[in-house]
């Protein structure tokens, strides 16, 4: 059996343009391995249709630009060369001529290439849309035998352009993103008397928690915020950057508030773990805003200091050891119903109690816990509400459902079982591209740059029909 496979394009009145053929196949007796196509034939197949289709687009759009859009008068053509152009089915030379510019344009260069100006990027969108998607959420090197196997792209492509395109459109999403302000407070707009109250909005929650990944320059860690904004029905987005490289934190964070239709008088829960940066990124976003001190942080500090206790054991007398594991059994109940000034006279009984020079080592480790555990108490104090009656309405009182979000943003990536090493701007970049496909928004931000470029299900359609 003889298979042949043609292209035939015809013209908008319905005059055939061309015909050509792009594959023929031939299948003898009948195997598994031959029923149908093939991955390298389906590849080929695909890589000839884009060289016929490319062909003929380009002689049209060319041949429209060849008058003046003025004068309509002839340009005269003045060479011709190849533009590279990357596309999902091949790389491939396009014939483009150079024009000279008719003497009634204003425009300083005297020649120009039309169909560079159309195509400044030399890569097709869903190319571009594809290596961005993969490369957020596999190395570079796995994401471009991926891209190799499926499809005809020639060994041309390699890590460094990957890198380099995923590190364009993360600039671009970056670009659009507005100025940055020190307040968020935006004065409550009026409403017209007229009409009956809007109900309240369920209130937002946002969990705020840091990760570090691998310095490439040097041997060491830097810093990852990593965000996520909750509403009352459980749908979450993803936001994360480097504290040290962004320049933009809080409206990066008030754009993802934004996205889930925060309104001036819809309440917000901000959770974190207390560190420095986190409290202040939070800081005069909502006017509605309430703060929280995460209660996971606040037990893994007593969990520490209560294994540190435990080395007191064969070292210090029982009565000692008995008075500091009741004293940290009351703080911890004490921070639980929110009384924190209960908690820190309680801290400072601990530091006189263990206070002593001449005190064996496991004793000083304890002092300089407890020590730090008081001055993170009293910092946070603010944001320290009665967990227990907050546990009982079921209410937010931990940011495990960041930690999740660390997992997936930052960990699976770039440091679970990773061996690379990262710079601050790479590893920004990167999150931001990462953050969207995550969020499923990549898709409607490449649709809304090339307003052509269909969505999945839009496209399926319109095949299908």
């Amino acid at each position: 059996m003889k298979v042949e496979i043609q292209v035939v394009i015809e013209s908008d009145d319905g005059h055939i343009q061309d015909v050509e053929e792009v594959a023929c196949l031939k299948r003898g007796m009948l195997t598994a391995e031959e029923l149908g196509l093939n991955l390298a034939e389906a590849k080929q197949i695909l890589h000839n249709v884009q060289n016929s289709m490319l062909g003929l687009q380009v002689a049209e759009y060319q041949a429209t630009r060849k008058n003046c859009p003025l004068c309509e008068r002839p340009q005269p053509q003045k060479g011709r060369h190849a533009i590279v152009f990357r596309t999902l089915f091949g790389k491939f030379n396009l014939p483009s001529v150079r024009l000279y510019r008719c003497d009634c344009q204003s425009e300083r260069e005297t020649t120009f290439s039309p169909l560079a100006e159309l195509l400044p990027e030399r890569t097709a969108p869903e190319l571009l849309y594809l290596e961005a998607k993969w490369c957020t959420l596999l190395s570079f090197g796995v994401s471009l035998d991926l891209l190799r196997e499926v499809l005809p792209l020639g060994e041309e492509l390699n890590t460094v352009s990957l890198r380099n395109n995923l590190h364009k459109v993360a600039s671009r999403i970056e670009a659009e993103l507005g100025e940055e302000r020190v307040s968020f407070l935006d004065a409550k707009p009026e409403r017209k008397a007229e009409g009956p109250i809007p109900a309240a909005k369920p209130p937002l929650t946002l969990g705020l928690d840091g990760a570090y990944v691998h310095a490439g320059w040097r041997a060491g860690w830097f810093e990852v915020i990593v965000g996520k904004s909750v509403t009352a029905a459980g749908e979450g987005k993803y936001t994360a950057f480097v504290h040290n490289y962004d320049q933009k934190p809080k409206r990066r964070l008030y754009e993802v508030l934004q996205s889930q239709g925060l309104e001036p008088d819809q309440p917000v829960r901000f959770l974190s773990d207390g560190g420095d940066t986190v409290r202040k990124l939070q800081m005069w976003l909502s006017p509605q805003s309430e703060h929280l001190l995460d209660w996971f942080h606040v037990t893994m500090r007593l969990t520490v200091m209560g294994q540190l206790r435990k080395g007191l054991n064969s070292v210090e007398p029982a009565a000692l050891v008995e008075q500091v594991e009741k004293d940290l059994e009351s703080l911890k109940w004490h921070l639980w119903n929110g009384n924190v000034d209960q908690a820190l006279e309680l801290v400072s009984g601990l530091l006189v109690l263990l206070a002593d020079d001449s005190a064996c080592a496991q004793r000083q480790k304890l002092l300089k816990a407890v020590r730090e555990f008081g001055a993170y108490i009293a910092a946070n104090q603010a944001f320290i509400p009665d967990y227990g009656d907050r546990y009982r309405n079921r209410e937010t009182i931990t940011t495990a459902f960041v930690e999740s979000a660390v997992n997936h943003l930052v960990s699976k990536r770039m440091v679970k079982q990773q061996q690379m090493h990262w710079t601050e701007r790479g590893a920004h970049l990167l999150l931001q591209v990462r953050a969207q496909v995550l969020n499923d928004e990549l898709r409607r931000t490449f649709c809304r740059w090339y307003s052509a470029m269909k969505s999945d299900a839009l496209g399926a359609m319109q095949m299908a029909a």
